[in-house]
């Protein structure tokens, strides 16, 4: 049987399933973040919302950049955790959870001021 990807399952031991499935359910967890940005930083533009518009238009492409980093988290995470559990190294860290936070930290500061400076 073949499965992808092969640079994760061709290495190591078969883990116990519960370990993969919450590996898995972190990755679903992850895309969902991913998708409430996108959905976000499209709403955020689209409906104005009384914000000053060179901020909201700044706030909203940082949000949905943040969701496109959220979706790469997701996959390079998802792989480096299963790859981990199958070799018995040490769980690895989320490396964009400081850039997602910096992003989001922005977003958030940016409305503000797009809704104070109006």
């Amino acid at each position: 049987m073949s499965r992808f990807p092969k640079v994760v399952f061709s290495q190591g031991s078969e883990p116990d399933a519960r370990f993969s499935l919450a590996n898995e359910r972190t990755f679903l967890a992850w895309i969902r973040t991913a998708l409430a940005l996108l959905a976000g930083g499209v709403a955020l533009e689209a409906l104005g919302l009384g914000i000053q518009s060179g901020y909201r238009l700044t706030a909203s492409i940082l949000a949905i950049l943040a969701g496109v980093l959220s979706a790469v988290q997701a996959w390079t995470g998802w792989k480096r955790v299963e790859h981990a559990l199958r070799t018995g190294s040490p769980l690895p860290s989320a490396p964009f959870s400081l850039p997602l936070a910096v992003l989001l930290v922005s977003v958030a500061v940016l409305v503000l001021l797009g809704i104070l400076l109006r």
